[in-house]
């Protein structure tokens, strides 16, 4: 160990849960910053999303995963291969439930027996004791349930929204994480690029202003996207994409009556890229249709959810 970093301690950490147990909302509080975007929908989160925190003496790469489910298409397939391939360097595993459950469910069964499987040392967090009257209380039920199934290193009552004992969950991790050397500088806070959040931002807007099948039916494609920090002589950030959808009415909801609900989309899109990045944007929203586009392992590879 290099002088340097002696007592340093780093690692690896996947959240993992079932869909909409507040992982994305759990890792942007942790970092004080939105890596993840954030939908009350389920699967919301499709690719591995890393996030870096820092802190005398830590450096923790937390990883976002997909939620784990039954998968109904090839992109479904793809998601959870995604969360399933988290695990694999894992220094620690935090398993994300709520306060509110009472039973194991199918999406927590599918986990449990994957967590089962390996030695990694997992940290049960119970999320959203906020969300639920008497939420505190519920916590040690909630541990035991789980329990029944699996040996965790710590346990903890949490909520994301609030930030409730998150200082102690971070304590937990340095206290549990091995000594290592930080990967990333400390002033970096993501390795994902600014055209992925910005497409990602774009894909959470269409979630919160769709219903149904709709928003699950949307992938984002940047097709350009031009900085004035790449282009000094650009006052503007401009960025041009396609909603991918599957069918004519899908495009037809997405576009709305009179080019309102695209053009929703698109403003508070622009803002919250604006807030993130610190440049204006002009934001060029179209909407293609590419029948099946779930189920097209080349569509599907060629929008990076299946890898090269």
């Amino acid at each position: 160990m290099i002088d340097e970093f002696k007592d340093f301690k780093f690692g690896i950490v996947p959240l993992v849960g079932r869909p909409n147990v507040g992982k994305s909302s759990l890792m942007n509080a942790l970092l004080s910053f939105k890596v993840s975007i954030v939908s009350q929908k389920p699967q919301t989160t499709r690719n591995q999303v890393r996030g870096f925190y820092n802190a005398p003496g830590l450096q923790v790469i937390f990883t976002d995963t997909p939620g784990i489910h039954k998968p109904r298409h090839k992109l479904g397939e793809a998601i959870v291969a995604a969360a399933e391939r988290a695990l694999e360097n894992a220094d620690l595993i935090l398993y994300v439930v709520e306060a509110s459950d009472s039973n194991i469910s199918v999406e927590d069964e599918r986990i449990i027996n994957i967590l089962q499987s390996t030695s990694t040392p997992i940290i049960l967090v119970v999320n959203k004791i906020d969300g639920i009257r008497g939420g505190k209380d519920r916590v040690p039920q909630v541990i035991s349930l789980y329990s029944q199934y699996l040996s965790f290193v710590a346990t903890i009552g949490v909520s994301a929204k609030t930030g409730y004992n998150l200082e102690r969950l971070i304590a937990s991790l340095k206290e549990k994480l091995p000594e290592g050397c930080p990967w990333y500088d400390e002033e970096s806070i993501t390795d994902q690029p600014e055209r992925f959040l910005a497409g990602e931002i774009i894909r959470e807007k269409v979630l919160r202003l769709t219903q149904e099948e709709v928003p699950h039916s949307v992938a984002v494609e940047i097709e350009e996207y031009k900085s004035p920090d790449e282009y000094p002589d650009r006052k503007t950030l401009y960025i041009r994409a396609n909603l991918v959808v599957e069918r004519e009415g899908q495009k037809a909801i997405l576009i709305g009556e009179k080019g309102r609900k695209i053009k929703e989309i698109g403003r508070r899109a622009r803002i919250d890229i604006e807030n993130m990045l610190g440049h204006k944007v002009f934001l060029d929203l179209w909407v293609k249709v590419r029948p099946g586009w779930r189920q097209s392992e080349s569509e599907l590879r060629r929008m990076g959810y299946i890898g090269r």
